[in-house]
């Protein structure tokens, strides 16, 4: 006697694991800047990144159009991250901006991880800057 086969399809869902998905995270960062052609400054920030507050310190230099000093207060996005110390590296920049004791500043960053951060934010001092440099990012 010949038995009928019933076949039956199973849907497959596939899970991505937490650690291997990207996510955004948000940044928020102080950095203390003067510069006359060659600035250098630094700061220290936070990542909150999947719910989690990491501290940061940052260090950094430019080049180009830059003269004066300022206090910048930054905040926006880092997308790109996969592992949260991807955050760290050394990022380089494209930003400009400018400040008469108050004013507005904003950067575009990628680091070696593939990290992209988008910042921007109110400056105080007396700066202007159309600039190339660099932030070097470490994890606390």
């Amino acid at each position: 006697m010949i038995r009928p086969v019933i076949l039956a399809f199973v849907p497959l869902v596939l899970l991505v694991a937490p650690c291997f998905a990207q996510a955004t995270g948000h940044v928020q960062v102080k950095f203390v800047k003067a510069a006359l052609i060659v600035g250098g400054g630094g700061g220290s920030g936070t990542l909150i990144y999947r719910g989690r507050h990491y501290r940061f310190i940052a260090s950094g230099f430019s080049v180009g159009v830059t003269a004066g000093t300022s206090v910048n207060w930054l905040e926006g996005t880092a997308s790109g991250i996969k592992d949260v110390n991807d955050f760290a590296g050394s990022y380089s920049l494209v930003g400009g901006g400018g400040a008469w004791a108050g004013g507005v500043g904003g950067v575009s960053l990628r680091n070696e991880h593939g990290v992209v951060l988008m910042l921007k934010g109110p400056k105080a001092g007396l700066e202007f800057a159309a600039n190339l440099g660099g932030l070097t990012i470490s994890l606390r």
